[in-house]
């Protein structure tokens, strides 16, 4: 399974040095912004697994970019905001915003590997990943690489089959194209291609990924796709 991947933005350079550190001797992989249109660049062209959002930063808040995420990445990416202690209707205000959890400034050490350890848990992407996955009538054995519908094995190739694999795992998540190579294909740099959206077609027409079928798998803005189930 790939690195656990972690965004922090955040403008005090002190702070984001001891705060990526931290993270990275905790083995996670970290990159950092200092505002707010940054990190949603790169939010887009990498993919995170977690965030941690400052709340005060320039040009687009935390507060804008935690807007952004829920409406683009949506409600299952986990976001930790960090808030300036005593004040207690940042928290309030982050937390109804769509927050997951927060962390006082200044950050100590074992509280924030503790929450992120804690929403990386609950998020399902540091479990150890299981062998079958089931949902409604599709069956996805990862030792076999073989996807059965319905009890009939339908073929797919190596690649065909992590991009499925990985889109059920992640349902109704919405997946960036970026995303999707590092996980599936291990390509980290930045190039243009069409593999992902090569393979995505394939897969929605073997798979009968179809609204006729109770399934969508959709390319969102050109950003990505998301799997979800109609039914």
């Amino acid at each position: 399974m790939s690195q656990f991947s972690i965004g922090i933005l955040e403008d005090d350079v002190d702070q984001s040095d001891l705060l990526e550190l931290w993270l990275a001797d905790a083995g996670y992989d970290v990159f950092s912004s200092a505002t707010g249109p940054d990190f949603v660049r790169a939010a887009q062209s990498r993919g995170f697994d977690l965030m941690i959002l400052d709340w005060m930063v320039p040009e687009m808040d935390g507060l804008e970019v935690l807007e952004w995420v829920r409406n683009n990445i949506g409600e299952r990416l986990p976001v930790i905001f960090l808030t300036t202690r005593g004040k207690e209707e940042q928290i309030v205000t982050a937390l109804d915003a769509g927050a997951d959890d927060y962390v006082t400034k200044p950050a100590k050490r074992a509280e924030l590997l503790a929450r992120v350890g804690a929403l990386a848990r609950r998020s399902g992407l540091t479990d150890e990943p299981p062998d079958t996955l089931k949902i409604g009538e599709f069956e996805l054995d990862r030792n076999s690489s073989q996807v059965k519908k319905n009890d009939v094995n339908i073929p797919l190739t190596g690649r065909e089959f992590e991009l499925a694999w990985f889109l059920f795992s992640n349902l109704s998540k919405i997946l960036s194209r970026e995303y999707l190579l590092r996980h599936v294909w291990n390509i980290t740099t930045e190039v243009h291609t069409r593999t992902v959206d090569t393979h995505a077609s394939r897969i929605r027409g073997k798979l009968g990924l179809r609204p006729e079928n109770g399934w969508k798998l959709s390319s969102v803005y050109y950003y990505g796709y998301r799997l979800e189930r109609l039914d």
